[in-house]
């Protein structure tokens, strides 16, 4: 970009500024969405409750399938960004 041009855009420079923090946002909340360390955290406590007798059966099928579809929505995700 010559000088000319980046005189002709300098007042841009804000909304370019603010676009990159938003990818930068964007970016971290994606990484925290798609961590599957909480939700394999959270498969092991379901496991505790149940063996403590803290939820029946029933609960804890149905929870656990809930974390399992998540688990596989962000291998999915990660198989996406892969490629």
């Amino acid at each position: 970009m010559g000088l000319f041009s980046q005189i002709l855009t300098l007042p841009l420079a804000p909304v370019r500024g603010v676009g990159w923090v938003v990818e930068r946002v964007v970016e971290a909340a994606e990484r925290d969405y798609y961590d599957p360390g909480p939700v394999e955290r959270e498969l092991a406590e379901l496991e505790k409750a149940l063996l403590s007798g803290a939820i029946d059966e029933e609960t804890f099928d149905q929870r656990e399938d809930e974390l399992l579809d998540r688990l596989d929505e962000i291998k999915a995700h990660q198989e996406i960004r892969r490629t």
